[in-house]
Formats: structure tokens, sequence, C-alpha cells
């Protein structure tokens, strides 16, 4: 964890470069530093999935609309200063990618982001975390 995930309206892959807004909405929560300059989110643990919506109904159906949801869920510890920032930060990454589409046609952009400090099972097996181990 953390674990970002976009789903979105299929006619949205024509328009925009989703494999690209991924890696930039992966690279913006790397770079985010909490208040004592740790990183917030650890390299192996970060992932951006993006998958298009088999069935949407959008609006009232009688515009060319499309969506983007965006749901990071991360583990709890974390200020409410760094929520905020972390949402910030990728509000504006989204933006910076989907305005101009914005501007053709409507589009609801949503970005949330949930805590989970409740789990009642959280297991992790990973080949990923080593790598990153000696360079944090």
């Amino acid at each position: 964890m953390p674990h970002l995930v976009l789903l979105y309206s299929p006619d949205l892959e024509a328009e925009t470069d989703m494999r690209g807004l991924c890696r930039a909405l992966a690279d913006c929560m790397l770079e985010q530093r909490d208040e004592a300059g740790k990183a917030v989110f650890p390299k192996g643990g970060t992932r951006v999935l993006a998958y298009p919506a088999a069935h949407a109904a959008i609006a009232d159906g009688q515009g060319d609309y499309g969506f983007l949801y965006g749901n990071l869920r991360m583990g709890a510890g974390r200020s409410a200063a760094v929520h905020k920032q972390v949402g910030d930060r990728l509000l504006a990454v989204l933006r910076g990618h989907l305005d101009a589409l914005l501007e053709r046609r409507p589009v609801g952009v949503t970005l949330q982001i949930d805590e989970s400090p409740g789990q009642v099972y959280d297991a992790k097996h990973s080949s990923l975390h080593p790598l990153f181990a000696k360079n944090s």
C-alpha cells in the first residue's frame, strides 16, 4: 500500500494517455514528504492502477459525458496536513493531464483518499520492497 485506483469511462482512452497519467501520479506520490521530510509512501508499495468501466451510466445520458474516479487507499498514521498536501498535488497532476479534455467536453473528475485504520487482515508478500530498502 498505497494504491491509487482509477476508474474511468472507456472513451477517455482515445483522448488521453492513461499510461502516462498513471506514471505521473505514481511519481507525484513518490515525491511527497511529511512534516519531518520523510517519504510519505514507500517506493515498493506504491501502485497506480487504471481500469475502464465495462458499463456506466453518466448523468442524464443525453450528452457526450465522461468520468474519471480516483481512490487512494493508504495505511493510517499520516497527519491531516499530509492528507491535504497529497490530495492537492494529485489533483494538480490530474488537472494538468485532463484540463484540455475538460474544456472540450463534460468530464467529471473525482479524487478521494481513504485510510485503512481498522484492517482485519493486512498481509503483504513482495520482492519489490527489498529493492528499495537500501536506498530509503
